[in-house]
């Protein structure tokens, strides 16, 4: 069992979540129940799944939901790309979104390799 507020992945991943709420505050109303939900269910999963992992007994299971968070940044990414494309959110907003979000991909990917090893 870890400790979750002491990890910086869970730290960052949460700033990342309230970063990609504010983001979407300018989205345009009718995107409030398609995309722009998708996006805040994919910023919300990351932390909660390396929360849920954490509080595993079993590192095997934490790495599991390392991977489930994993995989959800990816479908955040996905979704942001997307939006910038169809003029939701600006570049402007974007890049520092997706700058983070790749922070976020590069520590959970070395967090899970390293629990990998250890199992």
């Amino acid at each position: 069992m870890h400790n979750i507020k002491k990890l910086k992945i869970w730290n960052d991943s949460i700033d990342l979540c309230v970063d990609v709420y504010k983001a979407l505050t300018d989205m345009p109303n009718d995107e409030r129940y398609g995309l722009s939900s998708q996006i805040k269910r994919s910023a919300v999963s990351i932390p909660s799944n390396i929360a849920e992992g954490a509080g595993r007994e079993r590192e095997k299971e934490f790495y599991n939901f390392l991977n489930i968070a994993y995989g959800s940044s990816y479908e955040l990414q996905t979704q942001l790309i997307i939006s910038e494309r169809l003029n939701f959110i600006s570049q402007q907003v974007n890049e520092p979104l997706l700058s983070k979000l790749d922070e976020v991909q590069k520590m959970v990917y070395v967090f899970k390799e390293n629990i990998k090893n250890k199992i």
